[in-house]
């Protein structure tokens, strides 16, 4: 078993991944066990995959993108094995070129539960005359969403609303990027992006209506808005502030810092999980929601962690 790296706290336990493991039981899953007297079954079982980011071509540092089509497919063949609600990918689904897509889609697609997409900057990543239809390339019919389960509500962010890169310079999407840019006088990286006022507002509107119906809420989203980093979403914290005011928040789930991170903020935890593409090992998780904790049970180089649910 992996060894404690922090101690317990009501909030979270942090517990050091396995190398390599692809079967058998996790500290996550026997913690379950030994609460199993106290805890009913879990409510939600799903699948969870950061930054694949495919491409047919050489290895960039620690990235070997042409072993990322096969560490989707062991992926796949082992979140298979368990009964998951869904699979969701978040984001950077490719690293570039539309034909990379053609490679990983048909893999996505042999789940035998549901798969979700959240788009990355990455994945517009292709020709000028694709960028409008990475959403449809990706099975999309709306860029953000939402869906229910049990008592839970499930939103998907878009953090290219407003960006460089996911439509052709000249375009008046690019030139808006321009002017938010320079009008928010920006220090950070051009390919990061921002949710745009819309989008903002939709998401009050989602979360209001799934505080009135006592849902509980897990976000998701290609660009983490903590802890604090160059990988931030343009505007993280007017996004962070809208979900730590609304309490039906419970976690915030994202790719793009292919590092990994954690962090909380009066109880609501911001958990960013590790690109697959990055060295030789694998990098998933399943994640079971129960009735007063979420559990991630990580695979590969990714974490196990016990979150409390605030």
């Amino acid at each position: 078993m992996g060894a404690l790296l922090a101690p317990w706290s009501p909030q979270v336990a942090v517990l050091a991944p396995w190398s390599r493991r692809w079967v058998g039981t996790t500290l996550a899953a026997l913690l379950l066990a030994m609460t199993s007297c106290q805890s009913p079954r879990h409510e939600i079982l799903f699948g969870a995959i950061a930054d694949c980011q495919y491409a047919n071509q050489p290895d960039g540092g620690q990235r070997y993108y042409r072993q990322a089509d096969d560490k989707l497919r062991q992926a796949v063949t082992e979140l298979n094995r368990h009964p998951l609600d869904f699979v969701v990918h978040l984001g950077d689904f490719i690293d570039q070129g539309r034909a990379s897509f053609d490679v990983v889609d048909p893999i996505f697609a042999s789940l035998s539960s549901p798969g979700r997409h959240v788009l990355g900057n990455h994945d517009y990543s292709v020709a000028d005359e694709w960028k409008s239809r990475v959403p449809e390339l990706l099975g999309l019919t709306e860029n953000y969403y939402t869906w229910s389960l049990h008592d839970w509500r499930f939103i998907v962010l878009d953090g290219n609303d407003i960006s460089f890169y996911a439509q052709p310079q000249g375009t008046p999407g690019y030139q808006q990027a321009e002017d938010y840019y320079q009008d928010h006088q920006l220090d950070a990286p051009r390919w990061n992006g921002a949710a745009g006022a819309e989008q903002l507002g939709w998401l009050e509107q989602q979360l209001r209506a799934a505080a009135a119906e006592r849902a509980k809420v897990i976000v998701m989203c290609h660009f983490p808005v903590h802890p604090q980093g160059v990988h931030e979403l343009w505007n993280a914290a007017e996004l962070r502030r809208i979900l730590v005011e609304h309490r039906c928040v419970k976690l915030y789930l994202n790719g793009h810092n292919h590092a990994g991170a954690y962090g909380a903020v009066e109880g609501l935890h911001f958990v960013t999980l590790k690109g697959m593409v990055d060295t030789h090992d694998n990098s998933f998780a399943i994640v079971r929601i129960h009735q007063d904790q979420i559990l991630i049970e990580g695979f590969g180089r990714e974490s196990d962690r016990v979150l409390a649910i605030r």
